[in-house]
């Protein structure tokens, strides 16, 4: 089994977005998927609980109560869903446990700040192994002036940024119907399929 969390301090930053289309993109490819929704709230489990049986099978189950580090062995990917203001003693066990570690940042500087100590508590909690960490930039294009902004505040964090993901409507309308964008009709959603591909070569990489 191995497992991604997508994890960030501050609400608004796309995680449960990230979060349900990557096991979408898993399910989709014929793995055994279980998405792990750490978040009291349940955002991600509500979004499950809409989608139709006969699209491809993602198992959840709500991890938000747990004392200790617990995923499902039988699955092939555990994605995890982590909450905002996720720290502490509970975060670092969930950071040794986790294969990959997904940082989705929108490009605005109350969201670069909200997000520069928990950058720097990842690096230092993950010394030497920084290439388990990979950043997204939601709702960007990368040839903006804001994802220049972007990629000069996360050059002295040396974590890469591994996707760019357009401002769309089409996760929000995939999302109202328990989908993602990964989900049979595939065609309207090419471009945004597309952006994923570096996101998931990364994940293919051998630490």
């Amino acid at each position: 089994m191995r497992a991604v969390m997508v994890a960030n301090p501050k609400g608004g930053s796309g995680k449960t977005t990230l979060a349900t289309n990557l096991a979408g993109y898993f399910a989709n490819q014929k793995y055994n998927v279980s998405l792990c929704d750490l978040d009291r709230q349940q955002s991600a489990l509500r979004w499950l609980a809409f989608r139709a049986p006969e699209l491809p099978a993602i198992t959840g189950y709500f991890g938000g109560n747990q004392m200790s580090v617990s995923m499902p062995q039988e699955a092939d990917w555990a994605v995890l869903d982590a909450p905002a203001g996720f720290q502490g003693y509970k975060l670092n066990d969930y950071l040794r446990a986790v294969d990959r570690v997904l940082i989705p940042i929108v490009p605005s500087i109350f969201d670069m700040a909200a997000t520069e100590d928990f950058l720097n508590t990842l690096r230092q909690d993950l010394s030497g192994r920084l290439a388990k960490i990979g950043i997204v930039a939601m709702r960007i294009d990368p040839r903006t002036r804001a994802a220049n902004m972007l990629e000069e505040f996360l050059r002295h964090f040396d974590i890469p940024i591994v996707a760019y993901l357009r401002n769309t409507q089409n996760y929000v309308n995939v999302a109202a119907a328990g989908q993602t964008i990964f989900d049979p009709p595939r065609a309207r959603n090419k471009r945004d399929i597309e952006q994923w591909q570096t996101l998931i070569a990364w994940l293919g990489k051998k630490k």
